[in-house]
């Protein structure tokens, strides 16, 4: 038996219940992780509450990201063996995988051997928001030096991620906060300014910014009436990256900007990447580097314990946090 964490109702973080369970051993091409660490996404919280991309059957487990040590090994795997140190690649489904128990099972291309300078928090930390920044900054937009691109959600783990790999082309990162209460710590994060959305005049701050050039990147987590004013300030042949949906507000379609500057506003999951093993090949290769130089290095916001996971999501959705929210076993 392990203990696992389990809703068997969707609501708020109330319903999860940490439970025992029994744990089959892994199977072909599978790796079974004793788990140190897990790394919490707004993904968990969506699908808690019965509005993520998938359905669970209920009772259900739930989590993306995870650290720990190699328990067992399934037929067919050669590149690891127990005892490694390893991190997971969120899955295409968390139903399938979840992530949030002692022990955890996933296919072993799902698996990585992270440098071993980072501790469990740390490494439970990496893969969901780079991959994300990732896959829209470098491989869809080709975000390159000279640039300036807009992060709204900027004091998330994933604004946060897009933030460092903007920095590491030579991109001019614009950092998006609702208030001026996080804009010291988002300078401080690497932002090269920081704008205010609820305090300044969006549009004209950022047209002073990025002057007659504009925005040719938005990266944007939230959707809702600021798509006016981000595409306003936007380049010609721009392209707007959404792969949220923050806003409760309506999302206005800006006609006219969009046709004028001839606007790219695209849909984005990060399974884009993790689906494809070309394209996740290059993105591991990508973020191992930026690690392993510190080019890239994960913000944590809190660690709660494995007990704690109420209080924890709780803390998720507070929208307090700079950063990351880690749970420890």
């Amino acid at each position: 038996m392990t203990r696992v964490v389990r809703f068997h109702q969707h609501g708020g973080p109330e319903v999860l219940r940490i439970e025992d369970a029994e744990l089959p051993p892994p199977g072909p091409c599978e790796v079974q992780i004793r788990v140190k660490a897990l790394g919490l996404n707004r993904a968990d919280a969506l699908l808690r509450a019965g509005s993520y991309i998938e359905t669970p059957k209920l009772p259900s487990g739930l989590g993306l990201e995870a650290a720990g040590v190699i328990e067992a090994i399934g037929d067919g795997v050669k590149e690891f063996a127990p005892g490694d140190g390893v991190s997971v690649i969120p899955p295409q489904s968390m139903i399938r995988w979840p992530a949030y128990g002692e022990l955890a099972t996933y296919p072993a291309e799902l698996i990585v051997k992270h440098p071993p300078s980072l501790d469990w928090q740390t490494a439970a930390a990496v893969w969901m928001q780079y991959l994300t920044a990732y896959g829209a900054l470098i491989d869809i937009a080709g975000l390159h030096s000279g640039d300036h691109v807009v992060i709204t959600a900027a004091s998330s783990s994933v604004g946060l991620a897009a933030i460092q790999i903007a920095n590491s082309v030579g991109a001019t990162t614009i950092a998006l906060t609702r208030t001026s209460a996080k804009m010291r710590a988002l300078l401080d994060a690497g932002a090269a300014e920081v704008v205010a959305s609820t305090e300044e005049d969006l549009a004209a701050r950022l047209n002073q910014i990025a002057g007659p050039r504009g925005v040719r990147v938005v990266f944007d987590a939230v959707g809702g009436p600021s798509f006016e004013p981000l595409t306003a300030a936007m380049s010609h042949s721009g392209i707007l990256i959404e792969y949220g949906g923050l806003s409760h507000a309506p999302t206005p379609f800006p006609l006219f900007a969009v046709l004028a500057k001839t606007l790219t506003l695209r849909g984005y999951l990060v399974h884009e990447i993790t689906g494809n093993p070309a394209k996740l090949e290059a993105a591991k290769a990508f973020i191992l580097a930026g690690l392993e130089t510190g080019t890239l290095k994960p913000i944590i916001d809190r660690t709660f314990a494995f007990d704690q996971i109420v209080e924890a999501h709780r803390h998720l959705e507070s929208n307090e946090q700079f950063g990351k929210i880690v749970v420890t076993i």
